[in-house]
C-alpha cells in the first residue's frame, strides 16, 4: 500500500503540473489565432481547468471503476465551492461584477438540480450518459456564443490580463499543449492505480476515494489559479473557474464516464453527495449574486462554505467504511 500512497502523490503532482502547462499553452494558442479572450477563457481555459477530472473519470471508467469516476466529479464540484472559494473568500473577499457570471450561475444551478433525474434509479445508463453530453454541448454552444458578443465584460479584461501575461510564441504553446495533455494521460493512469489500490487496502468504495484524495487533488488547480487571481484583483476570474469548472465536471465528465462504462450507484450518492453539491451550489448563487448590482462573498460567507465541507467531509467518512 505504501507504493500505491506514493503513486497518489506523485501522480497528483504530475497531475497538477501538466494540466497548468495544457492550459497555459492552450490559452496562448488560442490566443495567436486571434479568439477574443471572453471565448479563451470560458471555453479553452474552462475544459483545460477541467482536464485532470475528464481525463481521471475516463480512465477509470475504462477500467472498470466508475464510482471513482463519479466521485471525482462530485467531489470535485463539492470541493470547488465549499473549499476553493470558502478559502479563498476568508483571505479575501471576492467581488462579483460581471454579468456573464450571473447569467452562468442560475445555468449551473438549473443543471445540478437536474443531475437527480439520471440518479433516481442508482444507474446513470449510456442513454442518460449522452443526454448529458448533448446538454453540454449546448452549453458549449452558448458558451461561445457569450464569449463572442461580451467583450466589455468584466471578465474578460480579466481572461485578458491572464492570457498577456503568458507570453509565448506559438510554437511553444502548441509544444506545450502538446506535452501537457500527454503528461496529463499518463499522471491520471498513475493517480488511478494508486486511488484504486488504496480504496482496496482500507477496505472502502472507489466511490470515497474519488470523492476525497482524489477529488481534492484534481480541484488544486482551481485552487491556486481562484487565490491567484484574487491577490491580483481579477475577483470575477477566481468565481468564474469554478462555475465553469463545475459545469463541465456536472455534465461532460459524468457524460464520458457514463459513456465508456454505465455507472451503479450507492443510494447515498443521492441523499448524500449530490444533496450537499446541490446546496452548495444554491448557497454560491445566494451569497454571490445579485442581478443589479456587485456582490461579494464575503469572509463571514467563506467561514460558513469551510464549515459545510468540514462537515460533509466528516459525514461522509462516517458513512464510507
Amino acid at each position: 500500500m505504501l507504493f500505491a500512497v506514493f503513486a497518489v502523490i506523485f501522480g497528483l503532482a504530475l497531475l497538477v503540473w501538466s494540466a497548468d502547462r495544457f492550459v497555459d499553452g492552450a490559452a496562448s494558442t488560442a490566443n495567436h489565432l486571434g479568439m477574443p479572450p471572453l471565448l479563451i477563457g470560458m471555453v479553452i481555459i474552462g475544459f483545460g481547468t477541467s482536464a485532470p477530472e475528464m481525463v481521471v473519470s475516463a480512465i477509470a471508467s475504462s477500467q472498470g471503476n466508475p464510482g471513482l469516476a463519479l466521485g471525482n466529479a462530485f467531489g470535485s464540484n463539492i470541493t470547488n465551492i465549499a473549499l476553493v472559494l470558502g478559502l479563498t473568500a476568508v483571505l479575501a473577499p471576492i467581488a462579483v461584477s460581471s454579468q456573464v457570471l450571473k447569467r452562468e450561475m442560475p445555468l449551473l444551478l438549473a443543471f445540478t438540480l437536474l443531475m437527480a433525474w439520471p440518479l433516481y434509479d442508482l444507474v446513470i445508463t449510456e442513454i442518460e450518459a449522452w443526454m448529458l453530453l448533448a446538454m453540454f454541448s449546448a452549453y458549449m454552444g452558448w458558451s461561445i456564443y457569450q464569449g463572442m458578443r461580451g467583450k466589455d465584460d468584466a471578465l474578460a479584461a480579466e481572461y485578458d490580463e491572464e492570457i498577456q501575461a503568458q507570453k509565448m510564441s506559438l510554437k511553444q504553446g502548441i509544444s506545450w499543449l502538446i506535452v501537457g495533455l500527454v503528461l496529463l494521460v499518463i499522471s491520471s493512469r498513475i493517480l488511478v492505480w494508486g486511488a484504486v489500490d488504496i480504496a482496496t487496502a482500507l477496505g472502502v468504495s472507489d466511490l470515497v476515494i474519488g470523492l476525497t484524495v482524489v477529488a481534492i487533488g484534481t480541484s488544486l488547480p482551481e485552487l491556486a489559479s481562484s487565490i491567484a487571481a484574487v491577490r491580483k484583483n481579477e475577483h470575477d476570474l477566481a468565481v468564474g473557474n469554478v462555475i465553469g469548472s463545475n459545469m463541465f465536471n456536472t455534465l461532460a465528465v459524468v457524460g464520458i464516464a457514463g459513456v465508456i462504462h454505465p455507472i451503479d450507484l450507492d443510494p447515498l450518492v443521492l441523499s448524500r453527495d449530490w444533496l450537499t453539491m446541490t446546496v452548495l451550489t444554491f448557497l454560491l448563487a445566494v451569497f454571490s449574486f445579485r442581478l443589479n448590482r456587485p456582490t461579494r462573498v464575503n469572509r463571514i460567507q467563506g467561514i460558513v462554505l469551510l464549515l459545510c465541507y468540514a462537515a460533509y467531509t466528516i459525514y461522509l467518512l462516517q458513512t464510507g467504511f
